[in-house]
């Protein structure tokens, strides 16, 4: 649960290839944020979808990290090691009635949404059309979705620090999500929201892709009575043609080989996060100190 004072932030990477310069900005981010609050920095790597995840990934992470000046206060957390937690959450859920066996696979979802007349954009949100909400009809279980049509205000209002007021219907333009996968992987939806609040965490400072994920969580928390950490999504970094960097469309990792290196990719970081440039002079350490107050002064997160 959220310590009675005190900023606890996090960068939680999942371990399905190298930091790349879009990660990077995002593990910035949430280290000045903490560092300019005098709070604590944690480390959770995400791998929880094993299927996805690269061996030795997660170390691998770490050790760039720990050449960019970024150690965690406390030593990292694995998924991996924190199902139980999930399965009680799922529990809990279930027990209030506000989680259910989904045995729809994608293609019998899509095929619900066109004889309703909706279409699919490739890249948006599938609309969950409720098929499985008051039984399976002889099908097998092939996930576990939650209500949100049980839960008494599925529209979220919530203030992002750097995106101002946002909104969103969950039930009318999501659905009832997933949260333990057909092929067995727990969402990332529940995990993350377990695991938000098992250590503590204050404050979430990730990308701005993540931003509508959060009333999702949002309700998870309500629903699962607890706290409600401070937003604050970042800027993404994009391609040569406009599209978001990832692993997925072959982002290059970030070089950390070298003190030179790895500032030099600090620097970039920086730059994206509106950021000052720090003195050429600079090791990597004195670069990172440089830019506490610039951020402090932009982002203000004093609690």
């Amino acid at each position: 649960m959220r310590p009675v004072s005190g900023y606890v932030g996090r960068f939680a990477p999942s371990p399905t290839g190298p930091l790349h310069a879009g990660s990077l900005v995002a593990a910035l981010a949430s280290w000045l944020d903490a560092r300019a609050a005098g709070g604590r920095w944690l480390v959770r790597i995400e791998d929880a979808d094993t299927e996805r995840c690269q061996p030795g990934m997660g170390e691998h992470i770490l050790q760039q990290l720990a050449g960019c000046g970024l150690l965690p206060d406390e030593a990292p957390v694995w998924q991996t090691a924190r199902v139980d937690r999930y399965q009680a959450a799922l529990d809990r859920l279930t027990g209030a009635g506000l989680a259910y066996p989904c045995g729809c696979t994608r293609r019998e979802i899509d095929a619900a949404l066109a004889a309703q007349g909706i279409g699919h954009d490739r890249h948006g949100e599938r609309v969950y059309p409720g098929t499985c909400r008051h039984g399976l009809n002889g099908k097998a279980a092939r996930a576990w979705r939650f209500a949100t049509w049980r839960m008494p205000a599925p529209t979220i209002d919530w203030v992002d620090r750097r995106l101002g007021t946002q909104h969103q219907d969950v039930r009318a333009e999501v659905g009832d999500f997933v949260l333990r996968r057909a092929d067995g992987p727990w969402a990332y939806q529940l995990a993350v929201v377990v695991d938000d609040a098992g250590q503590g965490i204050t404050d979430v400072v990730r990308g701005a892709d993540l931003t509508d994920n959060t009333p999702r969580q949002i309700l998870l928390q309500r629903a699962l009575g607890l706290p409600m950490p401070r937003y604050l999504h970042t800027p993404l970094v994009l391609g040569a043609h406009g599209e978001k960097l990832s692993k997925q469309n072959g982002a290059a990792a970030i070089d950390t080989g070298t003190p030179a290196a790895a500032r030099a990719a600090l620097d970039a970081a920086a730059q994206a996060l509106g950021l000052p440039a720090a003195p050429l002079q600079d090791g990597v350490e004195q670069a990172l100190a440089g830019w506490v107050a610039p951020w402090a002064a932009l982002y203000n997160p004093a609690l």
